[in-house]
């Protein structure tokens, strides 16, 4: 059986899935409608009529209010303007956005004033899932749909919805990409860079690679940790190449970090192996373009997840599914893929990436 199928062992340990921020006092209501007098303008920037009857057509309006935490690198920024881009696309929503945060009491107090304000729904990436979990059984029980992104609850019933990435398919991902690029050189020496080992994500993302290694005969020769901050992949790219002498592959958890390990190889002047980054900035991207970086890949782990959010609460609020399913109610769970991005399909997922 090949790794690739093995993805649905973390769909299980994740949640079973199909394949598809924030401060009390800085609430603010974003919607796609306009009061403007510049009438020209605001037709040019409306959003284009759906056919009628389908899933796009404007309907009753939705109050959704969206909670994340602080934009403090890449990724999460992202997720934020993600989310505001995509409600802006429909005249029927109303997103009220509370400002970034990473304190878990502000961020309680937050989705309290949610369900004060009788929103139609919340989309919740939580700073910290288990420590949201009572705050959002609340939502739920007074009638609230809540959409929980990313970061999952201690309790399924916390959400009607969970939008998730795949970590341990990440690994997944990049392991295979490793094997393939190998060539079945059993001795190639492989490097990890890793995210904060004490997190799950990180430890799924590590042992999806582990695995998908070991379908071809490989394994980590050399590994270290950083903490998705640009200086912590510098210091942690600068540890490992002093300690590894000759490399054939490194791949490195995460893009935000890959800035700092990037600069890190150069500063070493290293470039006998290939690079994999993950999560699928921009700037990684752009580097696989160039064609001139040690950098030839990555694995995204898509930053849009909370736009997924918006666009799942507008569809439970107006008693509608997913168009293309079967199944008259929107699923449970929603896991999206990680897909190895080259050379070969950069084009296809540069203009949904993250600036790092």
């Amino acid at each position: 059986m090949s790794l690739r199928s093995t993805t649905s062992k973390s769909r299980t340990r994740l949640a079973t899935g199909l394949v598809a921020g924030l401060a009390v006092l800085a609430l603010t209501a974003c919607t796609s409608n306009s009061d403007g007098d510049d009438t020209s303008k605001d037709d040019a920037n409306a959003p284009a009529a759906a056919p009628a009857g389908s899933n796009d057509e404007t309907g009753d309006t939705v109050v959704i209010g969206f909670s994340a935490p602080a934009a403090d690198h890449g990724w999460m920024g992202s997720i934020t303007e993600s989310a505001k881009k995509e409600a802006a696309k429909y005249d029927d929503i109303e997103l009220r956005v509370a400002e970034g945060t990473n304190d878990v009491a502000v961020q309680i107090s937050q989705v309290e004033t949610f369900i004060n304000d009788k929103v139609d729904a919340i989309v919740l990436l939580p700073f910290d899932g288990a420590a949201m979990t009572p705050i959002a059984l609340k939502a739920m029980d007074a009638g609230i749909p809540v959409i929980n992104v990313d970061r999952e609850f201690d309790d399924p019933n916390a959400a009607r919805v969970t939008v998730l990435g795949d970590n341990y398919g990440m690994g997944v991902s990049a392991g295979a990409y490793v094997c393939e690029n190998a060539g079945g050189d059993k001795n190639a020496i492989v490097a990890e860079l890793a995210g904060i080992d004490s997190l799950p994500l990180t430890q799924d993302r590590s042992q999806g690679f582990k695995d998908a290694l070991a379908e071809c005969g490989l394994d980590v020769d050399n590994r270290v940790a950083a903490d998705f901050t640009v200086e912590g992949g510098s210091d942690a790219a600068e540890q490992l190449l002093q300690a590894a002498p000759k490399i054939d592959f490194l791949w490195n958890h995460d893009d935000d970090q890959g800035v700092g390990v990037l600069a890190a190889i150069e500063n070493a002047g290293r470039d006998e192996f290939t690079m994999i980054g993950g999560a699928g900035s921009k700037n990684a991207m752009e580097a696989i373009q160039s064609g001139d970086s040690v950098l030839k890949a990555t694995v995204i782990y898509p930053s849009t997840q909370a736009a997924d959010g918006i666009r799942l609460a507008r569809l439970l609020v107006q008693q509608k599914a997913l168009a293309d399913l079967v199944e008259v109610e929107v699923p449970r769970t929603v896991q999206l893929y990680a897909p190895v991005v080259t050379a070969d399909n950069v084009d296809q997922y540069i203009d949904t990436a993250f600036e790092s």
